[in-house]
């Protein structure tokens, strides 16, 4: 069993996207019963809420519900449970480590360092454009498979 963790400030935008195409994505390929998947926020600014509007509209045009979806903060014990802890911008680093104090086994990454264009995740919240965001999360997806597959993983 993989265990990929996507991280982001509020766990309303990119991480449940992420999370949630992520599942899509794998499903699609056969690949469901390898992995856990899960999202989660460096902050407790938006605790218990749902995916942001956008956000949802976004993933529901590509026929995907994230209804379920409750937004929590990531805690120190996430860091054993998951092998992969893929945040979305470096920003999001320092407050994980808040959280989960070190890395010693090298599981936080950003989702686009797999990508062949290593680079941050712009935060929907703030530039409105939920399209990138989404063709961002994809990229970073699809490398992220691929890693895993180079690593023998799948």
């Amino acid at each position: 069993m993989i265990n990929v963790l996507f991280i982001c400030h509020g766990n309303i935008c990119r991480s449940p996207m992420a999370e949630y195409l992520f599942r899509d994505m794998v499903q699609k390929k056969g690949l469901s019963d390898l992995f856990h998947i899960a999202s989660a926020a460096t902050s407790r600014e938006e605790i218990g809420n749902g995916v942001y509007p956008p956000a949802k509209r976004k993933l529901a045009s590509v026929g995907i519900s994230c209804n379920m979806h409750h937004a929590r903060q990531v805690t120190k014990t996430d860091y054993d449970t998951y092998d992969y802890l893929l945040v979305a911008e470096r920003y999001n680093i320092p407050n994980l480590m808040r959280q989960i104090k070190d890395d010693p086994d090298h599981k936080v990454y950003r989702l686009l360092d797999f990508s062949a264009h290593p680079r941050d995740i712009a935060d929907p919240w703030y530039t409105g454009d939920f399209d990138i965001t989404y063709d961002d999360i994809m990229e970073g997806l699809e490398a992220f498979l691929e890693h895993l597959k180079k690593e023998g993983k799948l």
